[in-house]
């Protein structure tokens, strides 16, 4: 069994540090903006970059839209998907895409973190913290995450494929994550065969950085319980 790490608009895969090596099985952290122009190729890539044929996939925000098109495609290959700030469905926004592609090519990274990224964060981040993610994000060219931008914007919708997947799906959600929030991500648990809501305090939408204990629980507790002869007791919260 192997973890693959799905990272989030607008960072790589080093936002996962803390998660990269945390567990007993092998772990992928793979940066996706090189990997083609839309999440079916992103998936597509990352599925044939990984050997193992037993994968729990964890995506946070765009990280997550991959994971459920890495299900669409290879639903076998699929032991549990961990979804953060994840919406399955997807309502296209061209106004909001043009702007933002906009935004980077005429005024940069750092202008588009203060925008779209920075607010994200719940408003009890540390100042540190904030200058972490920031530096993270601007150390990335602003080419690359706008091919990510049009990534995010062109996906398909995949609110019908939940309730298909046999895979235990665990929708992660910040308290005070606005995007898609609380409540969308309640109702995509409830979707699902097998669904699980864990709601983590005091966090926006990026759960890995801003409560990296949490996630790490969240992770550790998942592998365990797939590890585990059957019949044994769930071990994610819900």
């Amino acid at each position: 069994m192997d973890l693959v790490l799905l990272h989030a608009l607008p960072f790589d895969g080093s936002m996962w540090d803390r998660q990269r090596d945390l567990l007993p099985v092998t772990s992928h952290a793979p940066t996706l903006y090189d990997l083609g122009n839309t999440l079916p190729e992103w998936a597509t890539a990352v599925l044939q970059g990984v050997r193992s044929d037993r994968l729990i996939v964890v995506g946070n925000s765009i990280g997550g839209s991959c994971a459920l098109e890495m299900a669409a495609l290879a639903p076998e290959r699929i032991a549990a998907l961990v979804l953060i700030g994840t919406k399955a469905g997807h309502k296209p926004d061209p106004s909001l895409h043009a702007t933002a592609l906009s935004t980077l090519s005429g005024q940069g990274m750092e202008a588009a973190w203060n925008i779209y990224w920075a607010p994200l964060f719940s408003t009890s981040s540390s100042p540190e913290l904030l200058v972490h993610a920031m530096r993270l994000a601007t150390a990335i060219d602003a080419r690359r995450i706008a091919r990510g931008v049009t990534a995010f914007h062109t996906r398909p919708g995949r609110e019908m494929l939940v309730p298909t997947l046999r895979c235990p799906i665990v929708c992660v959600s910040g308290e005070h994550d606005v995007a898609p929030g609380l409540l969308t991500t309640q109702a995509q648990a409830n979707s699902a065969k097998d669904g699980r809501l864990v709601v983590v305090p005091d966090c926006g939408h990026y759960v890995p950085l801003e409560q990296p204990g949490k996630m790490n629980a969240i992770l550790r507790s998942l592998v365990h319980e797939l590890m585990s002869p059957p019949g044994s007791v769930r071990g994610v919260a819900s």
